[in-house]
């Protein structure tokens, strides 16, 4: 008989089968801290049906089709006709129709709507990533929206619905629609007021055509877009629909797709519009990015979001695979230098997530002193928790050796998505220059995010420490600009130490305080004080599979 040799022994079992809301503490006791009780019972169960289709065998199937056949772009049909369509596996579409009809583009029209709508997005994104783009861009195009009344009330209840439809025809004919958006051109990057797209006006008030080159259209897919134009009266933002009011397609043409290091399932195009190109105008003529503002904070805090679910399913994956994985006489999970790396995982993720949660309790609070600290936060939290992602993926890919390097393990996919959101809605230096800009000139953005960090004040002297030095670094103005990375650094670190010292387990608090404010760790993860109880951080993170 021949001997076989390929007994599998020291596998883990696959992550699959659990409730990705229930398993993740962070995201429950903060739901339990901000959503108004009456609405408690109500939330927890919308939570946990998204939490375990999210972490379901046929989420990761889908996960895995969609990003490994990514879009295509059909410029004509057979017959020579301009289409300019993008198809899409049908994963794709399992995928972002399951979100949009558990109201993850639903947050401005209900209560507590931000809250539950960002812990939706982050349960969610553990699916899959790549569908959160347009799930974003639908989501943070009505406040802009809002800005032209007529449009809003045409356009925010389909772009707030739970119907998904992805066919291109009149948004008449329509249960919902999506968004997307084409700001970014090849000359100016994230300095938009270079832009040289044109519009010229109409005979009809309101509607123009455009002629000019988007060098990146996100989800080109979209029934409308918000786009920058340079109007007779400077730069403006308009509204421009994929079909027009009669069923002809409007002008826009789509050159290629990007061919993007990670979020391969979601399509990024290059567009041109022809001076056929008709949209609508939001807001006043030379008032674009005034108009467009409040949209990109909404996607910058999807950023937050969807970076804190990145890191969120690689430490879930890391202790999953070293809880069953024994290696040198032992489980993995009980060797003291692997507890040290998870648990230092653990808190970058935990952190995160409270303080996701934490801006979206804001968006809901709606109080001049919320806009005031959002102002400040929202940057500061896209600038930090953004650049954590990636180094924290990459060290959780390795907790699983090489396993982690095969695509299989979905790791590579976790690790090819952390960079961008980074980059998406401003790279790091625009975020650090925007904390820089707030400080100059809304003196109540400081007093507000003052007063938040504060209300933990006396409860860790490493906090009040770090608080002290922050306070510093903001009275000193000599070389602000070169120190703009690490004074914004500073901030976001005050605040997520802030957050867990009053809402975050007094372990979890205190390894937080000693490695990130008190300097008691090395530059790489796992460095934490061996003193700590790192067991418990490591548990509190670690996933139980139903059954």
């Amino acid at each position: 008989m021949a001997a076989t040799t390929h007994t599998v022994t020291n596998q883990p079992p696959p992550l699959v089968g659990y409730d990705i809301f229930a398993n993740d503490p962070a995201l429950t006791e903060g739901i339990t801290r901000y959503i108004a009780a009456e609405r408690l019972d109500e939330v927890r169960g919308e939570l946990g049906t998204l939490g375990k289709a999210a972490g379901s065998a046929h989420a990761q199937i889908w996960a895995a089709q969609a990003d490994r056949h990514p879009p295509v772009l059909r410029t004509h049909d057979r017959f020579g006709h301009r289409i300019d369509e993008v198809e899409f596996h049908p994963a794709w579409h399992r995928l972002l129709g399951h979100a949009v009809t558990s109201g993850l583009t639903g947050a401005w029209t209900r209560p507590d709507g931000h809250v539950r709508r960002t812990a939706g997005f982050i349960v969610w994104t553990q699916a899959e990533a790549g569908h959160g783009c347009p799930l974003s861009m639908t989501h943070a195009a009505v406040p802009a929206l809002r800005a032209e009344p007529e449009l809003a009330a045409e356009w925010e209840p389909l772009l707030t619905s739970r119907v998904y439809e992805h066919e291109l025809r009149p948004v008449a004919q329509k249960g919902g629609a999506l968004a997307g958006m084409a700001m970014t051109e090849k000359q100016g990057g994230s300095d938009v007021r270079t832009n040289t797209t044109r519009a010229e006006p109409l005979a009809t008030a309101g509607e123009y055509v455009l002629t000019g080159h988007k060098w990146f259209c996100s989800a080109p897919m979209s029934d409308a877009f918000l786009v920058l134009a340079q109007a007779p009266g400077g730069l403006t933002c308009f509204l421009l629909p994929r079909v027009l009011p009669d069923g002809s397609r409007n002008a826009f043409r789509i050159q290629r797709l990007k061919d993007k290091l990670g979020n391969r399932s979601n399509a990024s195009a290059e567009v041109e519009f022809d001076g056929r190109t008709w949209a609508r105008r939001v807001g006043e003529e030379g008032r674009g990015v005034a108009t467009i503002i409040e949209m990109v904070a909404a996607t910058r805090l999807d950023c937050v979001s969807a970076s804190a679910a990145v890191m969120r399913q690689a430490v879930a994956q890391a202790i999953h695979h070293s809880a069953y994985r024994e290696a040198f006489g032992g489980p993995l999970i009980d060797k003291p230098l692997m507890r040290n790396v998870l648990a230092d995982l653990a808190l970058e993720s935990e952190a995160a997530t409270t303080l996701a949660l934490r801006l979206a309790a804001a968006y809901d609070g709606g109080t001049e002193r919320d806009r005031h600290f959002l102002r400040l936060a929202i940057p500061a939290a896209k600038y930090w928790v953004t650049k954590r992602c990636t180094p924290m993926v990459a060290e959780a890919l390795e907790c699983l050796g090489g396993n982690g390097y095969v695509e299989e393990s979905g790791l590579p996919r976790l690790l090819r998505e952390a960079p961008l959101n980074s980059i998406w809605e401003g790279a790091g230096n625009v975020q650090a220059l925007d904390v820089l800009r707030a400080l100059q000139r809304e003196p109540e953005a400081l007093n507000a995010f003052l007063t938040e960090v504060g209300a933990a004040r006396g409860a860790d002297h490493r906090l009040d420490r770090a608080i002290r030095g922050m306070l510093t670094e903001l009275a000193d103005l000599e070389g602000i600009e070169a120190r703009a990375r690490r004074l914004v650094e500073r901030m976001a670190l005050v605040l997520q130490g802030s957050l867990l010292v009053r809402y975050a387990p007094s372990e979890v608090a205190d390894a937080f305080c000693a490695s990130r404010l008190g300097g008691d760790a090395g530059a790489a993860f796992g460095t934490l004080p061996h003193t700590l109880d790192l067991a418990a951080v490591v548990e509190r993170a670690r996933p139980v599979v139903d059954g």
